[in-house]
């Protein structure tokens, strides 16, 4: 048991890059209204707020994905919430994208 569970996470872990694989150029398209809280370069504007400059692809999705689904409701979620609901998958993936190598 605790080795199929070890191998299930390895696997798991390998592949997140593939599972966050967007289109950078697409998501810096998206990314414009990003831009007025987290800066046009991924660097935050205002404190408080996170630098999406080479954050986690998989981390970003994560996160929009919550937010759309509401499961993440603390900090700044009023505002987040509105925002990733108007993302579909593909956006979110292009977006992590586009943060992550940045």
């Amino acid at each position: 048991m605790k080795k199929a569970l070890t191998l299930t996470l390895a696997v798991t872990l390998f592949s997140l890059p593939a599972m966050a694989a967007g289109d950078a150029q697409a998501g810096k398209a998206k990314a414009a209204i990003c831009a007025a809280c987290h800066g046009a370069d991924g660097v935050a504007v205002i404190p408080g707020y996170p630098n999406l400059k080479g954050q986690n692809a998989q981390y970003i999705v994560n996160a929009l994905k919550a937010y759309k689904n509401k499961d993440r409701n603390g900090g700044n979620a009023a505002v987040m919430q509105p925002q990733a609901a108007m993302l579909s998958d593909t956006d979110m993936e292009n977006l992590a994208a586009y943060f992550a190598q940045m």
